[in-house]
């Protein structure tokens, strides 16, 4: 862009310099992502009385939809038309590209129908463009009249689902990119990495890796960010610490998925003195690095340090901090039974406090038995969440932990009158690269009479070594005995008592739940890691919990 500049600059005043050369400088402004700049070049050009060729339109266009550009590219459009330039397939991808990019689906649309030739980057645009709007179904429709398909398409694809959560069919879709013997790029690979790590497919993502390795993709910045992040969500942190030491050039996204992994899989310690290491290689922090070493904090019980790193924000790195970070410190404060701090920080908070800041204080009421604050809590989230089923668990659990029955029957009255149920509880295992998917009191799998059998067997062991289940949780009006039958059949229960049958004793069960694990799964997977010497990870809505020897490493916090 710079060369181009130097030689218009010096070109006579009434040449103007060649489309050639302002192609150049376009182009460079835009492979820069200055596209601002690029559109500029592109209006001097105009004025220079330089006539556009079919690659000027191209390089504009394209800097038109990154830069969001939608009135000039609808005034390039018009001028297209007019310089006789079309039929260009080409230029007419370009046109399509770049409405596509700006959301204007409808325009996109109509250029593609009436397209006379079409080749696969016409497709995928507008495959992309149905993506970017979260319309994955009507792009996969689209997907499947492809008369060809690329690895571009095929990623697409796989991207459209994990941008919709739609993480299984991703990996679906990845296998039938591979049964179609298309080849993967590091573009598709950070989308099936994300796939894995939400869904806690560790042995997918390891696959994955393999596969990059077999087929020479080379884990650049944005593969090795992603595949820490993996292993981070997969409780596997060993995994994304080698990572960590692989990857030669971070940026501060990779010092802040590291971070993030070790604070969150109970290594606080670890992650403070790494974020430590991301100062002294200059890398500059950002609000999501300190999500982490807040949390580093929260787990390692640091108050004054978190203090101290929630003030230097403000301080040292003119971050303002979110509501994000004010939930990490009601946790920290929370956690170390600073529950009127804890009030006081949310009353100064500059923005208002939101039902996840209310809950996380009642969480911490609930562990330390305080009635009051916690009272207060669940007022305040039910007045943003009438619906949350959670904080009447919660509440629950603080009425029975101070022996206030009568609350606690008050509170399951309450629930029955407004119709409030709590969400289906889900756990996902994967078993030898397959997914499978638990729900409470749920007999689809198709091994299910063997799963309840373990099931009973494995609750008998515990009954036999002192397990009595908790029935604070349960909501619903039945006897004592049926309440524990509700309790047996969680879950996470399940996807354990199917572990404990289809795999090797030395294997570590991994398993992702939807939402708070209750005291009684708690209480028993705990035992279970005792009595059967197995690892279990589970990782549920708020945190991770790593069940080894009877103990977990929430140290019953969570």
């Amino acid at each position: 862009g710079v060369t181009a500049r130097a030689l218009l600059d010096v070109q006579p005043a009434s040449g103007g310099g060649t489309p050639v050369v302002w192609n150049a400088l376009m182009s460079g402004h835009k492979r820069s992502r200055q596209f601002r700049l690029s559109c500029c070049s592109f209006l001097d050009m105009m004025r220079a009385g330089v006539v556009a060729t079919p690659v000027t339109y191209i390089t504009v266009l394209s800097a038109c939809g990154k830069g969001n550009d939608v009135l000039l590219g609808m005034q390039l459009h018009k001028r297209i038309i007019e310089s006789g330039v079309l039929p260009d397939l080409k230029v007419e991808n370009a046109l399509v590209d770049m409405y596509a990019e700006c959301g204007q689906m409808e325009a996109a649309w109509d250029l593609f129908e009436g397209m006379q030739v079409r080749n696969i980057v016409s497709w995928t645009s507008v495959i992309s463009g149905f993506v970017r709007l979260g319309q994955v179904d009507r792009a996969r429709v689209l997907f499947d009249r492809m008369p060809e398909r690329d690895t571009v398409s095929w990623t697409a694809m796989i991207d459209g689902y994990v941008q919709a959560g739609q993480f299984r069919e991703a990996l679906e879709m990845f296998r039938e990119m591979q049964l179609s013997k298309v080849r993967a790029d590091e573009f598709t690979m950070v989308s099936i990495v994300t796939a894995c790590a939400q869904l806690g497919a560790l042995e997918t993502g390891e696959w994955a890796r393999i596969y990059m390795n077999r087929h020479g993709i080379k884990m650049d910045t944005f593969v090795g960010n992603a595949l820490i992040d993996m292993y981070s969500k997969c409780g596997s942190i060993e995994r994304a610490l080698d990572v960590f030491n692989e990857v030669h050039s971070r940026d501060k996204f990779t010092w802040t998925a590291v971070i993030l992994g070790l604070a969150v899989n109970g290594h606080g310690e670890e992650a403070i003195d790494m974020f430590d290491r991301m100062l002294r290689a200059f890398e500059a922090p950002d609000e999501v690095t300190f999500i982490g070493v807040l949390t580093a904090c929260t787990h390692a019980g640091l108050v004054d340090k978190g203090r101290d790193f929630f003030l230097s924000m403000t301080g040292t790195y003119r971050i303002a901090p979110n509501v994000m970070h004010y939930g990490c410190m009601i946790d920290l404060l929370g956690r170390a039974g600073k529950l009127r701090e804890a009030l006081e920080t949310i009353g100064k908070m500059p923005m208002k406090p939101s039902s996840a800041i209310w809950g996380t204080l009642l969480a911490a009421c609930r562990v330390h038995g305080n009635s009051e604050i916690g009272e207060l809590a669940a007022e305040r989230l039910l007045e943003l969440d009438p619906e949350n089923s959670m904080a009447y668990v919660l509440l629950s659990n603080l009425y029975a932990k101070s022996n206030r029955w009568g609350d606690v029957r008050w509170l399951r009255q309450v629930m029955m009158e407004k119709g409030i149920k709590k969400e289906p509880g889900c756990s996902l295992i994967e078993m030898n690269g397959t997914i499978h998917e638990f729900v409470a009191g749920d007999r689809s799998h198709p091994m299910s009479e063997e799963i309840y059998s373990k099931l009973d067997k494995v609750l008998t062991d515990l009954k036999n070594d002192g397990y009595v289940p908790d029935v604070t949780e349960v909501f619903v009006q039945v006897t004592e005995e049926e309440k524990q039958k509700v309790l047996y059949w969680h879950s996470e229960k399940l996807a354990v008592a199917f572990a404990l049958l289809v795999s090797e004793s030395s294997v570590t069960i991994r398993i992702v739940k939807n939402l708070r694990m209750c005291l009684d799964c708690h209480n028993a997977i705990k035992l279970i890691t005792k009595l059967y010497v197995r690892e279990i990870v589970v990782r549920d809505r708020t945190r991770f919990h790593h069940f080894r020897h009877g103990l977990c490493s929430c140290k019953d916090y969570w």
